[in-house]
């Protein structure tokens, strides 16, 4: 690997040159094999499916791959960082499959899949950095038993993958967001002293940078699951590797907000017969656009400069105050 060509105290200059990599192999190869993807055949009950419909979908598969070829090509490599890479690929396929196929997957298989792969996620965690977590608000840390810490950890790298992707409907606003929430987690990184998977943060953000010059408003391509599943997966590793998982929450608050209600509706209604937000559209950016006649420049906008805020204040308020 590169990293092994260049004495330690040149990471930075390293990272730096992987980010910039990053960015323009990402553009050119979204340039050069966007016809080659699979097109969205539209989604029920979204709003302005048909304005998708037909476009180039999956683009997920060359922001992810890239990402991950930079990853082993720029950063120590270790065995937990390759087990993290090959989960992600996975998480990955399983979305491209999933977006290239006639009829889509049924929602349990495709939620059995996420849950081994969010198992495996929260099991390599601790093997390699123990059940110990950063409490921030109040300053000390708390070590949870083995077996608790893999729970809680798959449960958060399931939510993780399953609200960024309810989050994925409007042109620019899943990526927009994603880039945001990965500023905050690698500042974290600097201010808690995990610096080892930063270098993989600032890669992924570059690329998913590069994919939004295609994604914005008006979009001529689509991540699809291949992207939005991928995304979720690497931010609650993220979130883990920050050492204070917690964290997901307010870096990640837009995403929960937008796509976990939707998720809590169907759930409760399901399987409890409990209905609520009965006037409100799911996720949340299909009623500002439906209900409140945003258009999806306003949406992007507003969600993105909400983000931005609450990322803003909470890494304020828990590393300068």
């Amino acid at each position: 690997m590169l990293y092994l060509l260049f004495p330690e105290d040149h990471m930075l200059w390293l990272t730096f040159a992987a980010v910039v990599i990053s960015f323009l192999l990402t553009f050119v190869l979204t340039l050069t094999l966007k016809s080659k993807l699979p097109t969205d055949i539209g989604r029920a009950f979204a709003v302005n499916a048909l304005a998708a419909k037909g476009k180039p979908r999956g683009a997920g598969i060359i922001f992810v791959c890239t990402s991950v070829c930079l990853m082993f090509l720029f950063m120590p490599l270790t065995a937990e960082h390759a087990i993290y890479n090959v989960l992600l690929i996975l998480a990955m396929l399983s979305g491209y499959l999933d977006d290239a196929s006639k009829s889509p997957w049924g929602e349990y298989k495709k939620g059995l899949i996420d849950l081994l792969i969010s198992f495996f996620i929260a099991f390599t965690y601790v093997m390699y950095n123990g059940s110990a977590i950063r409490l921030l608000v109040i300053g000390t840390e708390a070590t949870l038993p083995v077996w608790l810490y893999i729970i809680l950890g798959t449960i958060l790298v399931w939510a993780s993958i399953n609200v960024t992707n309810c989050t994925d409907g409007v042109d620019g606003l899943s990526s927009s967001l994603s880039i945001i929430s990965l500023g905050g987690f690698a500042y974290a990184m600097t201010e808690l002293g995990s610096t080892d998977y930063r270098p993989a943060v600032l890669i992924f953000a570059a690329a998913i940078a590069a994919y939004l010059i295609f994604n914005a408003s008006p979009s001529i391509l689509l991540m699809g699951d291949a992207g939005s599943r991928a995304i979720g997966v690497f931010f609650a590793i993220c979130a883990m590797k920050t050492g204070a998982p917690l964290l997901f929450i307010p870096l990640c608050l837009v995403f929960i907000i937008d796509g976990g209600l939707g998720l809590i509706k169907v759930a409760l209604l399901r399987f409890l017969k409990i209905r609520i937000l009965v006037n409100t559209r799911t996720p949340i950016h299909d009623h500002m656009r439906k209900n409140k006649l945003w258009s999806d420049t306003h949406t992007v906008i507003r969600f993105a400069v909400f983000h931005l805020f609450i990322v803003f204040v909470s890494m304020y308020l828990l590393f300068v105050i």
